[in-house]
């Protein structure tokens, strides 16, 4: 048998690991696990392979939705965007790709961000993607619209104005004569400021690995200086 006397150093390590497991109980994930931007790209980019980091202004839109209100990227400052492109006679991949972005924005709930991340879809093909087709599209694909919208052009733009949109964002949706489109996969995420910050390429990556980066844009945070340490960097010296 261990009789081992605990002395005072092993003692406090065992009152911070409490201490640690208290905290984490009582902080959402969203902020217990926060780390920097720069830390979190730079972790992304050494396990996910279809993850690109991006630091530019985003390309700006003047877009309506069903209900022909009329959204700027402009509007949704102050929130992450999680933003792609497809258009609903896809036969492939586009539905592949809106259920992929209605399992992201589950977790997103389930991590209690939902009220600061905005989900966007925008439509390649506005002249069959009808009113109705919009309002539909969402429920058959699980998307919820408390912080999604599917949006399209507006009455004065035209036809191809959502795919210059999208080359904007550095892929195209080649219109072929059989009304069929001709495109990739990329998922783009806008920060709150409303700067561009990643694309995560086709649909392989790991969705949480989005969750992960989308969670840092949100909580902004930066790294303690060394000299300073506070309640979590106590916690950690005593490991």
């Amino acid at each position: 048998m261990n009789t081992t006397k605990r002395g005072p150093v092993n003692t406090m390590r065992l009152i911070a690991r409490c201490l640690l497991a208290l905290a984490m109980m009582m902080t959402p994930w969203s902020t217990a696990f926060a780390h920097s931007i720069d830390e979190t790209a730079a972790m992304l980019g050494g396990k996910e392979k279809y993850f690109q980091p991006i630091d530019k202004v985003a390309p700006n839109f003047t877009l309506r939705d069903a209900d022909d209100r009329i959204f700027r990227l402009a509007d949704f400052r102050n929130k992450v965007i999680v933003l792609h492109f497809v258009y609903t006679h896809c036969p492939d991949v586009c539905p592949l790709h809106a259920e992929r972005i209605a399992q992201i924005q589950t977790m997103i709930k389930q991590g209690h961000m939902q009220d600061r991340v905005q989900f966007i879809t925008i439509t390649t093909d506005p002249s069959r993607d009808t009113q109705q087709v919009l309002r539909d599209y969402g429920k058959v694909h699980g998307l919820k619209s408390a912080n999604w919208l599917f949006l399209t052009t507006t009455a004065d733009q035209p036809e191809d104005e959502t795919r210059r949109l999208a080359e904007s964002f550095g892929h195209k949706f080649t219109k072929e004569k059989d009304g069929y489109q001709m495109h990739g996969i990329v998922t783009h995420v806008v920060d709150r400021e409303g700067r561009w910050r990643a694309n995560f390429h086709g649909l392989e990556f790991d969705p949480t690995n989005m969750v992960v980066f989308v969670n840092a844009l949100i909580n902004d945070v930066h790294p303690e200086p060394a000299e300073q340490g506070g309640f979590w960097g106590w916690l950690k010296s005593l490991f």
